[in-house]
């Protein structure tokens, strides 16, 4: 395997929109790196609230709910950011639009301006042939409320081509989470 290079990650990559090298002047940096893409958080977040169920609530990811969160859209209530609670988890999505090739594997890491305020990014490999928006877990481990900027880096993927395309992509078993357009929450096949 090999990591590809920021003009194969641009050749080879559909990524949209695309910022063809990386910016950060002001912001949390995004865009192509040396060897990644650092992606966007865009502006739809849903963060974990234990206050709808008597807080009493358990997460199940075999019949998740939707009221477990507080949904908050940065570009409807004219914030730039939004705040995730002391030891808390927001679900949101990137802002870009991703196709892996069939001979490509993407991992994703949290940025270190994040890390080091105590924020977690958690995502799952994107798989040969996966595409869509990519859902993001965020989780702050700190005591403290801590601030996510829309529209702002907030993770780096970071492509792998393999030596040998693999006999099934995620595309060819018709996966679960296959072009979803935005913030998606656990699924279970039926």
């Amino acid at each position: 395997m090999t990591v590809l290079s920021d003009q194969q990650i641009l050749d080879d990559v559909r990524i949209e929109p695309i910022q063809e090298s990386q910016r950060g002047e002001g912001v949390v940096s995004f865009g192509v790196s040396s060897y990644g893409y650092d992606v966007r958080v865009g502006t739809h977040f849903k963060i974990f609230t234990n206050t709808t169920s008597g807080g009493v609530a358990i997460v199940d990811p075999k019949r998740f709910t939707d009221d477990l969160f507080v949904e908050v859209d940065t570009s409807k209530t004219g914030a730039d950011h939004v705040i995730i609670p002391p030891n808390s988890f927001a679900l949101a999505a990137t802002v870009e639009w991703i196709e892996v090739p069939r001979d490509v594997l993407a991992i994703c890491v949290g940025k270190s301006t994040y890390a080091r305020c105590g924020l977690v990014v958690n995502v799952t490999p994107l798989e040969p042939e996966w595409r869509g928006k990519v859902t993001l877990e965020i989780s702050n481990t700190t005591p403290l409320p801590a601030k996510v900027y829309a529209n702002e880096g907030i993770a780096q993927m970071i492509f792998l081509r393999a030596n040998q395309v693999c006999r099934t992509s995620y595309a060819d078993r018709q996966g679960k989470y296959q072009d979803q357009e935005g913030l998606t929450l656990p699924k279970m096949l039926d």
